[in-house]
């Protein structure tokens, strides 16, 4: 029994984060600009960095990820496309944000099911806020 509580505390040592973009520069900018901890009341952020979206499908499927950053400028498969299917095929997905490439964009990310939208160039105080916003929703504040 001690095994199994233990890791029940455990499982929330860490929230994962998936950052999905082509482009190695984008999924830098966003850890970045995160950080290990965007706020004092979640915890810790574990990143899984993904290229491709045959890897975003592998890796939602399995399931464990809280949040999903999707780059919407990304090729060949874009973000919102991503998003899209995502939250199609998957019971009880996840958040998804999805970087966009003009604030004109963002509208598209209500047509993907996104819960939130950050136009590049990314703004590090608005990401931050947005990915908070998304990731108390899965976790309740720890006092």
């Amino acid at each position: 029994m001690t095994s199994a509580s233990s890791h029940a505390s455990s499982s929330r040592a860490s929230l994962r984060v998936l950052v999905y973009s082509d482009d190695a520069d984008t999924r830098e900018q966003v850890i970045l600009a995160l950080g290990r901890r965007p706020h004092p009341d979640l915890p810790e952020v574990e990143y899984v960095e993904v290229a491709t979206e045959p890897v975003v499908i592998q890796q939602m499927d399995a399931g464990g990820v809280d949040l999903a950053i999707l780059d919407g400028e990304a090729v060949p498969a874009g973000g919102m496309g991503i998003a899209k299917q995502l939250k199609d095929e998957i019971y009880r997905c996840p958040p998804v944000l999805v970087l966009t490439g003009r604030v004109q964009d963002n509208w598209l990310a209500t047509w993907s099911r996104a819960e939130a939208a950050v136009a590049h160039p990314l703004d590090p105080i608005e990401l931050a806020e947005t990915v908070i916003r998304l990731l108390r929703s899965r976790v309740p504040a720890q006092t």
